[in-house]
């Protein structure tokens, strides 16, 4: 089962248990997806792949907005939206630790020979790819930054 399947199978279980909060994260993620499944060059279909970004995307904004909804003292809301993140988080695949992270990068930095600041374009490109989906971009890129400037 994909995981345009699973969230739609989930929706209707978040319906019979009356959980709002579930229901609106799950409908809005369909909604992405149908979205993205009839967007030009789709061709009808959305690869798990495509629905892990499109996840990563949708919380990474609802993080962003529970902190501007804290810096404008509205906590009610900041706790709605890191309560959607939490329920986004069970359809994205586990998420590497800082150590795994860095253990990860320093072979990508070993297997392409980089050996200073000038190489980080070289190791973003393989590290981008290989880590796809298990972490953000914005930390591979510190991390890399980090390990070539040691």
């Amino acid at each position: 089962m994909n995981l345009f399947d699973t969230v739609s199978n989930d929706i209707k279980t978040a319906m019979l248990a009356k959980d709002k909060i579930r229901l609106e994260a799950l409908r809005g993620v369909k909604k992405e997806f149908l979205e993205a499944k009839t967007a030009k060059g789709a061709e009808g279909e959305l690869s798990d792949e495509m629905a892990v970004k499109i996840l990563q995307r949708m919380v990474k904004q609802r993080k962003d907005s529970a902190t501007i909804y804290t810096e404008q003292s509205r906590p009610e809301l900041a706790e709605k939206e890191l309560a959607e993140v939490a329920v986004l988080e069970d359809y994205l695949p586990k998420q590497l630790s800082p150590e795994e992270l860095e253990a990860q990068i320093q072979a990508i930095i070993t297997q392409t020979g980089a050996g200073s600041a000038k190489d980080m374009g070289k190791v973003m490109g393989v590290a981008t790819k290989a880590l796809a989906g298990k972490t953000e971009g914005r930390l591979i890129s510190e991390t890399v930054k980090r390990l070539l400037s040691e």
